[in-house]
């Protein structure tokens, strides 16, 4: 079905009686199906001639004759860049306000991509978006500050909070790119892997809980975000001139990412386990607690998930793997997908178990074919049994039994809550994640004033950590006077909705996201009001302006896709 929003006139029964349930969080997958208008099943996969390989793959006997195989232009562009440095080295010295095309796709492994205003018109006015990587949402405040202090003197004057947990900052020129990048990184912050094909952010639950699971699961996605970070040098050498400005690894990582015991590393390469052609495409994992769906973790490559014992001490984890959002208009081959069980890893193995999966997809991802070279085609290609066995080799060892788990619960750790070491924490909710004119100014006066640090959630809002009792009332007043209400006091729609960015500044953007929810969801509002539906009656709205699912509206019981100008593709989860 197709929508448009430009219409006049919306039929809906008059009828009192109707409810709508509340949203209770995402069921395990066998339960789950998405009705929309195009397929969203397992489709047949390309025969197995057409799947490339990294180009240096691990020392393995010969067992057949190599043919030339088909390669996507970035995969070319990724092999010849000297890990990731050329063109994008010569380009960012150019006049040009923008760079060329392989330096385009090779600065998103810097965590940028290049924009221009789309509701100019003219010569294109080009500029950067600059993502940050912050594994848990975790910000400092050394780190909050400084990117609130880039946005007004290099950026649009605003900070966009994402549904990965990170910052993302819009309007950035090129000829300040280093500065600003040299800025984000003596702040202990970075940008590196924010984009392009390899391990995005590491998502985990925000609150700064002191329980065991949460800790754990924290430290856990800290860890597996070290673990997959490019290890050649080239983010250093491009913006603080090959200054490493690092803090130590913990040393399980450093063994699982040099274990080569079971044919995962490239020997003697920079890149251990991502080689010159790194992945296929985008990957992304989220780690969490029995309960807490605030992460959306079916919809990740890789969903953690951590068992504990019955005294709540933690010993393992559950995996899920095959789940991204991304899909094509009109073409039925691509569709969303939610991760499928694949087993249970003590806890001392995780990062090994971690690595076999990206291994898996590393060398049988599709490389021909940019639509199709997400993990979960793989897996929908193959099956599980077929993929868990080739992940086992790269492990080596048996999956155990997946542990039974508890319904999932949406939560989204908005409002004043205990932390669990006697201070306070404070979720805020964000609309549409957007920081900016008086909220921002005042966010960033108690920050500073209470030296705060933040953390981001998966649901673009922001988290205040560390509060003392004492200073609730005055942050409770000062929030309230810019308008960062409690959540008791916003509109339930409002509380779950989720909307990307889109026009104008995002090249890929087909109609409006951000920019057009208000309405969509006032128009909404009033529509329960029509049928009777009560204040608190809710469903979960997410609203793209491309089908590659960044608000991942396939997963929303409302979504809308958008497919054309103030038109959308409406998604119901059911």
């Amino acid at each position: 079905m197709t929508t448009s929003f430009g219409a006049a006139n919306t039929v809906i029964p008059n009828n009192p009686n109707i409810r709508i349930r509340s949203f209770n969080g995402l069921k395990p997958s066998h339960s789950l199906s998405i009705r929309t208008n195009l397929r969203a099943f397992p489709v047949p996969y390309a025969s197995r001639s057409s799947v490339v390989r990294a180009v240096s793959t691990p020392v393995k006997p010969e067992t057949e004759t190599k043919t030339e195989t088909k390669r996507s232009k970035v995969e070319i562009i990724k092999e010849q860049s000297n890990f990731i440095r050329y063109p994008l080295n010569e380009e960012l010295l150019t006049d040009a306000p923008n760079v060329n095309e392989s330096a385009t796709q090779l600065i998103k492994f810097h965590g940028s991509y290049q924009q221009y205003n789309r509701d100019e018109r003219g010569a294109k006015s080009y500029s950067f978006m600059l993502r940050t990587k912050n594994p848990c949402g975790k910000v400092s405040n050394q780190l909050y500050l400084t990117m609130d202090d880039l946005a007004d003197q290099f950026g649009i004057g605003t900070l966009r909070l994402t549904t990965r947990q990170t910052f993302q900052l819009h309007g950035v020129l090129k000829k300040d790119l280093k500065t600003v990048m040299r800025s984000i990184i003596r702040s202990m912050g970075s940008t590196l892997g924010a984009c392009g094909d390899l391990n995005r952010n590491v998502l985990a639950p925000p609150a700064p809980l002191v329980r065991k699971d949460y800790l754990f699961a924290q430290k856990t996605a800290e860890n597996i975000a070290a673990l997959l970070t490019p290890q050649s040098g080239f983010y250093y050498d491009m913006w603080v001139d090959g200054e490493q400005i690092m803090t130590a690894e913990p040393p399980e990582v450093v063994k699982a990412r040099n274990d080569n015991s079971h044919g995962t590393n490239f020997p003697d390469s920079p890149e251990p386990i991502y080689g010159t052609q790194f992945l296929p495409r985008k990957f992304k994992v989220a780690v969490t607690v029995p309960t807490d769906n605030s992460v959306d973790i079916l919809t990740n490559d890789i969903g953690v998930v951590v068992v504990s014992d019955e005294n709540g001490e933690p010993q393992g984890f559950n995996l899920y793997v095959g789940g991204g959002m991304g899909r094509t208009h009109r073409l039925e081959t691509t569709f969303p997908r939610l991760g499928e069980q694949l087993g249970y890893v003590p806890k001392e193995d995780i990062l090994y178990a971690v690595k076999a999966i990206v291994v898996t997809q590393r060398e049988n991802g599709r490389r021909d074919d940019r639509k199709y070279s997400r993990m979960k085609y793989l897996i929908s290609s193959w099956g599980i049994e077929k993929f868990r066995s080739v992940v086992e080799q790269y492990y080596g060892k048996k999956f155990e039994p997946f542990r039974q788990l508890p319904e999932w619960e949406f939560k989204s750790h908005l409002g004043w809550h205990e932390q669990g070491d006697g201070g306070l924490f404070c979720g805020l909710h964000v609309d549409n994640g957007r920081i900016a004119g008086k909220m921002k100014k005042t966010l960033r006066e108690i920050i500073e004033k209470y030296n705060l640090n933040v953390r981001i959630t998966p649901n673009q809002n922001i988290i205040l950590c560390d509060i003392r009792k004492a200073w609730k009332r005055p942050i409770t007043t000062a929030l309230a006077q810019a308008g960062l209400l409690l959540p008791r006091y916003v509109d339930p729609l409002n509380i779950t909705a989720m909307a990307c960015p889109s026009l104008p500044l995002c090249p890929l953007a087909i109609t409006e996201a951000e920019r057009g929810i208000p309405d969509i969801l006032k128009r909404i509002r009033a529509v329960f009001e029509k049928v009777g539906l009560k204040y608190n009656e809710s469903v979960v709205i997410r609203v793209t302006g491309c089908p590659n699912g960044c608000a991942r509206p396939y997963m929303a019981e409302l979504g809308l896709v958008g497919d054309g100008p103030n038109s959308y593709q409406v998604f119901q989860l059911i």
